[in-house]
């Protein structure tokens, strides 16, 4: 809402942001106060936006987009997550580099490849890519994430998941143990008030995964 406005009629961004919430099941005015804090339009309080950036268990890179009234809170907080689980809070910059601003709209392993394949590039995606367990990702830039998205559902082709996000170029594939406490940390900084968003460039394998 930051970014774009609190209209949903006018920031996609926002829109896709609410009709997430709202499949979530979440009630609409914990929406409205959040597009209110984004806005800094909540009466008497002022509002910054920071990212905070470290390594997480195992060398993982990790970005925190934060939304707060008072940095100083927030840094405690964000550190201690990390601190917690065996990471460390870096530098601005120190991780920053490995993430790319990307649209993916994501499709199940059994949809048409082919079929979404030739309505993305025809809409301007950058990318198709089909995934080791058979989903396939469309990429976009962010500019032409809501064409692209809009020409997708044009053409029967709604994805599962939608989204504006950070992409890493490159992965950190971690053992058991480095799974378990980064799925912890994950789970510490989302869980905070002042979170919007976390990225990582974690990779946890299916098998690892079964047993988390």
């Amino acid at each position: 809402a930051r970014m774009g406005g609190g209209d949903p009629g006018a920031n996609p961004r926002l829109r896709l942001a609410m009709d997430k919430a709202l499949t979530a099941n979440m009630p609409r005015d914990t929406i409205e106060r959040a597009i209110k804090r984004g806005t800094g339009s909540l009466e008497g309080v002022e509002y910054e936006e920071i990212r905070y950036e470290g390594y997480g268990p195992g060398g993982v890179a990790v970005m925190v987009d934060t939304v707060t009234d008072n940095r100083n809170r927030t840094v405690a907080e964000v550190r201690h997550a990390f601190s917690k689980c065996g990471g460390n809070l870096g530098t601005t910059g120190s991780v920053a580099f490995q993430f790319a601003e990307q649209g993916v709209l994501s499709y199940a392993a059994d949809s048409d490849e082919d079929r979404i394949m030739e309505v993305a590039i025809e809409a301007g995606a950058d990318d198709v890519v089909t995934n080791d367990d058979g989903s396939v990702d469309v990429l976009t830039e962010p500019t032409a994430f809501q064409p692209v998205r809009e020409a997708m559902i044009a053409a029967g082709l709604e994805p599962e998941n939608a989204e504006v996000t950070q992409r890493a170029s490159s992965n950190t594939t971690l053992n058991l143990e480095d799974a378990q406490k980064m799925v912890k940390l994950l789970d510490l900084l989302e869980d905070l008030d002042d979170t919007q968003n976390v990225y990582s460039n974690a990779d946890i394998s299916e098998d690892i995964l079964a047993n988390l």
